[in-house]
Order: C-alpha cells, then sequence, then structure tokens
C-alpha cells in the first residue's frame, strides 16, 4: 500500500497559503473596484452622441433628455447609496444584537449539556471507536464543542456583514460604469461578487484550519475527539445563517412586495422610481437577505460539510493511524478550489470581453462550465498526492476497503451533480428557454392562470435534481460509505468562491438599476442596469439550486454521522418510534414554511398601507415635488423581520433538543430523515417558482421578442398579471426556499453535536412507558 505522496508539512503548508492567496485576491479585486469613483471631479462623460453604440459604444450619457447637471446625478448616486449602506449597517447591527444574546445562550447550552454526559468528569474515559484506548473527558468535548461553536457563530455573522458592505459599496460603482457600456458595468458588479466569494471561501477555510491546530495541542493522539469537538464550528455556521437568511429574506421581501403592489399596479409607476415610499427598504433589503443571508448560508454548508467529513475520517484509517495529510483531504479539496476558482474568474473579467446584453448570462455560464472542468482536474491531482493508494473507511461499526481513485469518483460526482443541478435551474427560471416564456404567455388571461403555470413548473423543476442527488448519493455511498458523501458534498462546494460571485453579483446589479432610475439617469441605462438583473435573476437561482443540493448530501453525511455517534444498530421505518419522527419531520419544512410566508405577508400588510397613506396624504408625491418618507418604510421592514425572525428559528432549533431529551434517538433519526426527504423537494420547487415569475416578468418588461412585445408594454393587463405572479413568488424564492436548506443541515448538524447527551440521557418520555 502506497502512502500519500504530499508530506503533512506539505499540506500544512498548502492550505493556509491557497487561504492567504484567495484573501489576497479578493482584495485586489476590491482595489480594482474602488478604481470606479464616486465624486463628480473625474470626467463623467458629455451629452449623448447619437451615432454611439446603443449596445456597449461610449454613450456617456447619464441622465435623461432635458436633463440635470451630471454632476448632481454622480452626487445622487452617492447619497443613495450611502442611505442604502446605512439602512443595511443599521439593520444588520439591530439583528446581530439579537442573535448574539441567542449565541451566548446556546453556547451555555452546549457546554452544560455535553458536560453533563459524564457528570462533568475530568478525568479521562475509554474511546467509543476502542474501548482500549483512552480520550479526552466529556467535559474537554463540551469545552472545546462550545469555543468551535462560537468560532463558527462569528465567522458566520462577520461573512454576513462584509458580503453587505461590499455590495453596498459597488452598487452605485456599477451604475457610473454602466454609462460607458454594459460590458464596463458587468465586470465592476463581478469583481464585486468575486470580493464576496473569495473572502468568505478563503477566511472559512483558514478559521476552520487554525482551530484544528489549536484543538490538537490539547487532544494530542485523540483525533476522535478533536473533530467531534470541531462539529460545533458547523453548527455556529448554520444557526447564525438561519436567523440572517430568515431575518434578511422578510425584511427584503415586505420592502419589493408592498413596492411592487402599489408602485407598480395601482400607480402604473417604474420599479424604483423614487417616488416610491418603500424603494429605499426594497434595495436595503437585497443587501441583508440576498447578500448577507446568503453569505453565512453558503458558509454554513462549508463548514457542516468539512466537519461531517472530518468526523467520519477520524474513525477510519486516517485517524486511526494519525495520518495527517489523507486526514485534511477535505480541506485540500477546498485549497484548490480556491486556486481553481481564482482562474476561472480572470476568463470574466480579464479574457473574454462583454460586448453586448446577450453576452452576459453565456459569460456567467461559462463561468460555472470552466471552473467545473478545472476543479476535475484539481480533484484528480489532490486524490493522487494526498491520499494513499489504499485505505479504509468508517462504515456503520465495519471498516470499508478504499481506493484512492473512488475517492476521487466521489467529489467528482458531486461536484457535476451540483453543474446538472445549476443548469437544470437555469433551464427552468431563465426567460431564455420555453418553461418561463410559457408562464409569461399565461399571463394573457390574468393573474390566475400565472400562477398555475409557475406552481406547475417549481414541481416539474424538482424532478431532475432529485435524479442527480440521488444518483451522486448512490455512487459515492457504494464507492466509500458515508465519507464518500460527505466528500461529494464539498466536491459540489468546492467551486463555493465562483458560486457565491455569480450570487453576489445578481443583487449588486439589481441595485445598480434601483440607484439609476432614482437618480433620474437615461433609459439606456437603466436598459443596462436591467439586463444585469435579469441574468443575475437566473444566477441567483441557480446559486440557490447549489445550495440545496449541497444541503442534502451534507444532511446525509451527517446524518450518518449521528447514527455512529448515537450506537443506532440500525434506522428501522417500520418501528414505531422512527415511522412518527418520519411523519413528524416530513411535516416540519410545510411549518417552517408557513410561518416565514405569513411573516412576509404580515410585514407586507404593513407596508402596503403604508405606501398607499403616503401617496394618498402626501401632496406633490406623485408629481414628485415632495420626498416620500423612506424612514417609516425602512423601520416597518427593520421590526417586523427582527420580530418575525425568532419563531421559525425556534423551531429549527428546539426541535431535535424536545424529540432527543423526551422520544431519544430512535425518533430523532426519523425527524432528519423526514425533514430531508421533504425539505429538499419543497426548497426546489418553490425557488424555481419564484424565480421563474420573477424572470417572466422581466420577460415582458424588456419586450426583446414578438411574443414579449405582444404581452406588453409596461401597465398592460398581462405585466400587471405577471407583478402579481413575482410578488407571490417573492417569500418563494427569497424568503422560504433557501431558508429550508438551512433547516435540513442545522437539525442535522444539531443532532450530532447534541448525540452523546441524546444517547446518555434521552427519550425519558420511552422510559417512563
Amino acid at each position: 500500500m502506497r502512502a500519500s505522496i504530499l508530506p503533512d508539512l506539505g499540506a500544512e503548508i498548502l492550505i493556509p497559503v491557497c487561504a492567504v492567496i484567495g484573501i489576497a485576491f479578493s482584495l485586489l479585486q476590491w482595489v480594482l473596484v474602488s478604481k470606479v469613483k464616486l465624486s463628480p471631479g473625474q470626467d463623467f462623460g458629455s451629452p449623448r452622441n447619437d451615432g454611439a453604440d446603443e449596445e456597449n459604444g461610449p454613450t456617456h450619457c447619464l441622465i435623461e433628455e432635458g436633463g440635470h447637471n451630471v454632476h448632481n446625478v454622480v452626487r445622487k448616486c452617492a447619497d443613495i447609496q450611502n442611505a442604502i449602506s446605512e439602512g443595511a449597517t443599521s439593520f444588520l447591527f439591530t439583528e446581530y444584537q439579537y442573535v448574539g444574546i441567542f449565541m451566548v445562550a446556546f453556547a451555555i447550552l452546549i457546554f452544560v449539556f455535553l458536560g453533563s454526559v459524564e457528570g462533568f468528569s475530568t478525568t479521562s474515559q475509554p474511546c467509543s471507536y476502542d474501548p482500549f484506548k483512552m480520550c479526552q473527558p466529556a467535559l474537554a468535548t463540551a469545552t472545546f464543542t462550545t469555543i468551535s461553536f462560537l468560532l463558527g457563530a462569528i465567522t458566520s455573522l462577520v461573512s454576513g456583514f462584509l458580503g453587505m458592505k461590499i455590495a453596498t459599496y459597488a452598487n452605485a460603482r456599477t451604475t457610473l460604469e454602466a454609462r460607458k457600456g454594459v460590458g464596463k458595468a458587468f465586470i465592476t458588479a463581478f469583481r464585486s461578487g468575486a470580493v464576496m466569494g473569495f473572502l468568505l471561501a478563503s477566511s472559512g477555510l483558514l478559521v476552520l484550519f487554525i482551530a484544528i491546530n489549536l484543538f490538537k495541542l490539547y487532544y494530542g493522539d485523540d483525533w476522535a475527539g478533536l473533530f467531534e469537538a470541531i462539529t460545533g464550528y458547523g453548527l455556529g455556521g448554520s444557526s447564525m445563517a438561519l436567523f440572517g437568511r430568515v431575518a434578511g429574506g422578510i425584511y427584503t421581501k415586505a420592502a419589493d412586495v408592498g413596492a411592487d403592489l402599489v408602485g407598480k399596479v395601482e400607480k402604473n409607476i417604474p420599479e424604483d422610481d423614487p417616488r416610491n415610499p418603500a424603494v429605499i427598504a426594497d434595495n436595503v433589503g437585497d443587501n441583508v437577505g440576498d447578500i448577507a443571508g446568503m453569505g453565512s448560508d453558503l458558509f454554513g454548508s462549508y463548514a457542516e460539510s468539512s466537519c461531517a467529513a472530518l468526523v467520519v475520517a477520524s474513525i477510519s484509517s486516517f485517524g486511526i493511524k494519525r495520518e495527517l495529510t489523507p486526514m485534511l483531504y477535505p480541506l485540500i479539496i477546498s485549497s484548490v478550489g480556491i486556486i481553481v476558482c481564482l482562474i476561472t474568474t480572470l476568463f470574466a473579467t480579464d479574457i473574454f470581453e462583454i460586448k453586448s446584453v446577450k453576452e452576459i448570462e453565456p459569460s456567467l455560464k461559462r463561468q460555472l462550465i470552466i471552473s467545473t472542468v478545472f476543479m476535475t482536474g484539481g480533484i484528480a491531482i489532490v486524490s493522487w498526492i494526498a491520499l494513499p493508494s489504499s485505505f479504509t473507511i468508517f462504515n456503520f461499526g465495519e471498516q470499508k476497503d478504499v481506493k484512492n481513485w473512488q475517492l476521487f469518483l466521489c467529489v467528482a460526482v458531486g461536484l457535476w451533480a451540483g453543474l446538472v443541478i445549476g443548469f437544470v435551474t437555469e433551464y427552468y427560471t431563465s426567460n431564455a428557454y420555453s418553461p418561463v416564456q410559457d408562464v409569461a404567455d399565461a399571463c394573457r388571461t390574468g393573474a390566475a392562470t400565472n400562477v398555475i403555470f409557475g406552481l406547475a413548473l417549481g414541481y416539474k423543476s424538482c424532478i431532475i435534481p432529485i435524479f442527480a442527488i440521488a444518483a451522486s448519493i448512490f455512487v459515492s455511498f457504494s464507492l466509500a460509505a458515508m465519507y464518500g458523501i460527505a466528500v461529494a458534498a464539498l466536491g459540489m462546494l468546492s467551486t463555493i468562491a465562483t458560486g457565491l460571485a455569480i450570487d453576489a453579483y445578481g443583487p449588486i446589479s439589481d441595485n445598480a438599476g434601483g440607484i439609476a432610475e432614482m437618480a433620474g439617469m437615461s433609459h439606456n441605462i437603466r436598459e443596462r442596469t436591467d439586463a444585469l438583473d435579469a441574468a443575475g435573476n437566473t444566477t441567483a437561482a441557480i446559486g440557490k439550486g447549489f445550495a440545496i443540493g449541497s444541503a442534502a448530501l451534507v444532511s446525509l453525511a451527517l446524518f450518518g454521522a449521528f447514527v455512529s455517534r448515537a450506537d443506532i444498530i440500525a434506522v428501522d421505518v417500520l418501528t414505531p418510534k422512527v415511522f412518527i419522527g418520519l411523519l413528524i419531520g416530513a411535516m416540519l419544512p410545510y411549518w417552517f414554511s408557513a410561518m416565514t410566508m405569513k411573516s412576509v405577508g404580515s410585514a407586507a400588510l404593513k407596508m402596503v398601507e403604508e405606501v398607499r397613506r403616503q401617496f394618498n396624504t402626501i401632496p406633490g408625491l406623485m408629481e414628485g415635488t415632495t420626498k416620500p418618507d423612506y424612514a417609516t418604510c425602512v423601520k416597518i421592514s427593520t421590526d417586523a423581520s427582527i420580530k418575525e425572525m425568532i419563531p421559525p428559528g425556534a423551531l429549527v432549533m428546539l426541535t431535535p433538543l424536545i424529540v432527543g431529551i423526551f422520544f431519544g434517538v430512535e425518533t430523532l433519526s426519523g425527524v432528519l430523515a423526514g425533514s430531508l426527504v421533504s425539505g429538499v423537494q419543497v426548497a426546489i420547487s418553490a425557488s424555481n417558482t419564484g424565480g421563474a415569475w420573477d424572470n417572466a416578468k422581466k420577460y415582458i418588461e424588456a419586450g426583446a421578442s414578438e411574443q414579449a412585445r405582444s404581452l406588453g408594454p409596461k401597465g398592460s393587463d398581462p405585466h400587471k398579471a405577471a407583478v402579481i405572479g413575482d410578488t407571490i413568488g417573492d417569500p418563494l424564492k427569497d424568503t422560504s426556499g433557501p431558508s429550508l436548506n438551512i433547516l435540513i443541515k442545522l437539525m442535522a448538524v444539531e443532532s450530532l453535536v447534541f448525540a452523546p447527551f441524546f444517547a446518555t440521557h434521552g427519550g425519558l418520555l420511552f422510559k417512563l412507558f
């Protein structure tokens, strides 16, 4: 049997070096974006040259005909950007105050529950995987799990906050670059997304690597105990992501629905019109929901998939024989992924120049394809140099013989399954294809048929992604048991830097369009930002598809680790204890979705009433001679999201604790399986239905085809029906859908962390009878 080619020292150098390179690259992109100045001192162009290229030529027109001074428009852009940034920062600080209280309380709970497993003993205990060896006491596991939980939680919050700051820094700069053509605006928006993508992926990897090395100073050769404690890192990341996604989703969709229903449908004014009182709240929401929430979400997926793989590896031959390089294989995959994504980013920003609107979406799709192809080669090299030729993997009490090429196939299957899910999502949510065009065409007969077609599209869009997930699970489990599934999830997330860059690009472009409208810039500029935004809607749906697919694999890997850690011999669905858990678990995504949807509806109701009140009572508002009261709308969204994020968060966080304590680990295993199976379907259909309705509306507004022109223009009955569909889809695609993938993986990782306590003290009700 050949040992790994890469020495332990090489692995310990490679991981932090790749992480530092990723951080340095993100800072470089930040510098390049900052060269677009938000001050009127530079030459911001001249009146329109009618001979200029409409699509991407040097038309430096910034304002509508009859226009204002160019310098005033630039100042307006800067002022609007500041208002959005201040609103987003204020909201996140308010949210983090509440989340911080939860973080401290839950950290205490982790310490007390895990410490009580052995009565807060400080003496070494026989290892669970080998009774003849002595491992660190339960109190040590409690202490270090608590520390890793806090590390993951803080990293998640910082990731979300930095993402928001980057997006609010770049939105107005993207608007101003749009005067030079769609290509310049695209590069600015994409580079800004890359700042977030590389910063989050690299910092998450670096913090995890440092934590492992610091914990190793205490744990020594007890690697099983070390990596059991590290699972708290994933729990911290996902618990913060849940509150970020739910609160941000409620905020942004309450404002969006209120702005659209009154502004577009009732008052027939354009999207992001400065006369609309909810317009600032709407643009703030893009940053706190789609950026901060999404950043925390994908960080949580990455942390959990890494933790799941490390836990299984620690009780396999890698951990038993103390083989450090193979043990760090999941982190090495992520390290190589950063370098691959760095090279891939250059294709979008430096190699292929965007010259027309039609090239935007293909350029973003090219990012996915190039990163996947390059990463396949990277995984092959890593599997060859970082793994022994053969080894054993823990498989429910047994050790399964595995070859290094089999592990390569597991990661590659996850990687390519992610690409398949991405392209299927694009097919069902892009207005370039027939499914969305059919939804738009259904608007001819009103909102009802639009809703029917949209729901059908969402349900149908589940089919191929579920087959892709099922195939990757079957192949990876057959080859390398639960470890194979964990690294398949890592494969899907290995290009997370590119995925995040593409995902963050969408809200930045959306904000850029809003700023162009509010600043009174020309229709030409707004058309370019709308084209960027339409492509961003599709890529955001693709990003959600990746997140949901990876969440399914991560949850299954964590479920396997939980079953092993809780000493469950088999999960038998014919056992009443398991079956009742299965039913309850399958119901939870619907309960959770009902809570989040109603929260958005309640907040939107208040927003609609406030916007109507301002239009009816403020003289000169419709004429544009008086400014609306933006602050009241911002306050409505803030208050509603902070208040309404608590019940759904409590449902997810308390369910594993209540079930584990009162019903035991067998019932909890059923709950986890049920929530995974139903949660994935609901999440995919909700995200794709909402995305399709949004792009059906944009398809009609753009009027790029004869069919689209027959449904328009803006303000027509079909367009109003499309707007209603879009508003219904808003909470589906941006609140309930994205939050569900956090639900299924968060409950799994929480169950894994508390598994020793549940196995020792759980099942109180069944013990009484």
